[in-house]
């Protein structure tokens, strides 16, 4: 039985993983191929955004289905259809189908609070949170090849043919083959995790009514809450870090791009390594705890960096906090939760992260231009201060379950 949960968790970790290498794939094409349809600065902005917006709206849906129908066919249905939304991406020649495909690549991506309720399903409460970190490291592998792999094959593309826009259409064409690819791989090798189905839980609530559920709930609604201001303060920083750095520094895209990479790393390592071997000596809570603390420090930190070599410091602190928060909450929340709404908890979860990213890069824009270019880093900080609040004032009451 631990060795077939341990096949699970590989397959889980490589449908997450080939979920955010097509993210990260079409991040550095979307502004591009945008601006070649005739989008203002303001259309490229909302073609970014539409994405995290559809994973807010529809997150908590997949999870309340796969709660219902079991997280197999979820999981498979969402890898066709994100499949799809590539090839559609690909054949796009105008902004109204560039938009289109973004829309339904949120829709079918939200189904990421369905793998993590697939972990939750597969492994025993001392483990969870070593296996939501499989789904960070997930993350920062996808953040590191994808961005890098949709340049190359862009390249590509385009050294096969001087066809207008093929070479990006070369790079979503090769992403929608992964997708397919690992549909069929998922057929034959993925099983059903969810064995109680059916049941109508507070999933069942509409959507505003759902989240109002959870938030009654006080240590649900705290360890909500506490992911949503980690969201907000990591998208506030991404969205306004390159600004930062050019007008500070004079960093240039090249320069960025590493400095991502380098981030991505971090991730890759804490989450796929460092985390699994903290968490049973320390357990969740004081993971968390330490976590937001080294966000809050590193962003504050980052708003008085005057030389190259504080900033690198300051976002490998930072880095190391949001290698430690995304488990240890996402974790103690599906501990939490009863078995029968893990899908729905979940996806809660997830789309209220998906909330912070739509609303983080618009109010850290806001704010870098409209008060000052240390005015995100600051508020960032100052969000992961109050996170560190709620954990202190719930820490006696928060579960521990993998500590040994």
């Amino acid at each position: 039985m631990a060795n077939q949960n341990k096949t699970q968790l590989v397959i889980i970790f490589l449908t997450v993983f080939i979920y955010l290498v097509g993210f990260g794939v079409v991040i550095p094409i979307i502004p591009v191929l945008s601006r070649d349809f005739g989008a203002t600065s303001t259309q490229v902005g909302l073609m970014m955004s539409v994405y995290s917006f559809m994973q807010f709206l529809f997150s908590p849906f997949w999870g309340k289905m796969s709660d219902r129908v079991g997280r197999r066919p979820i999981l498979l249905l969402c890898l066709l259809g994100e499949g799809a939304s590539y090839l559609l991406f690909a054949s796009a020649r105008s902004l109204e189908v560039l938009f289109l495909a973004r829309i339904f690549a949120g829709f079918f991506g939200a189904s990421i609070s369905t793998a993590s309720a697939y972990i939750s399903d597969i492994t025993p409460q001392h483990e969870r949170s070593k296996g939501m970190a499989l789904i960070g490291a997930a993350f920062g592998l996808g953040f590191i090849i994808g961005p890098a792999l949709g340049g190359w094959l862009a390249m590509w593309g385009q050294s096969i043919s001087s066809e207008p826009h093929f070479g990006t259409s070369f790079a979503a064409l090769w992403v929608g083959g992964i997708c397919f690819l690992n549909f069929l791989f998922g057929i034959k090798f993925l099983t059903e995790s969810h064995k109680v189905k059916g049941q109508i839980r507070p999933q069942d609530l509409g959507r505003i009514k759902q989240i109002l559920n959870y938030a009654k709930r006080p240590l649900l609604g705290s360890l909500m809450l506490i992911f949503l201001l980690g969201s907000l303060s990591m998208s506030a920083m991404e969205a306004t870090l390159i600004l930062f750095v050019g007008e500070k520094f004079q960093w240039g895209i090249k320069e960025v791009s590493f400095g991502f990479a380098y981030i991505g790393i971090i991730a890759t390592f804490n989450q796929g390594f460092l985390v699994r071997k903290l968490l049973p000596k320390i357990g969740e809570k004081t993971m968390m705890l330490m976590g937001f603390s080294l966000m809050g420090l590193g962003l504050l930190g980052v708003s008085i960096s005057n030389q190259i070599w504080i900033l690198a410091i300051m976002m490998t602190m930072f880095s190391f906090g949001h290698s430690f928060t995304n488990p240890s909450v996402l974790g103690s929340i599906s501990v939490l939760a009863h078995e029968n709404e893990q899908g729905a908890a979940l996806g809660t979860t997830q789309g209220l992260a998906s909330l912070g990213r739509i609303i983080g890069p618009a109010f850290g824009g806001f704010v870098y231009g409209a008060v000052h270019m240390v005015a995100p880093f600051v508020a960032g900080g100052l969000l992961c201060l109050v996170a560190v609040f709620l954990i202190l004032k719930n820490f006696k009451n928060l579960p521990e379950s993998a500590k040994r």
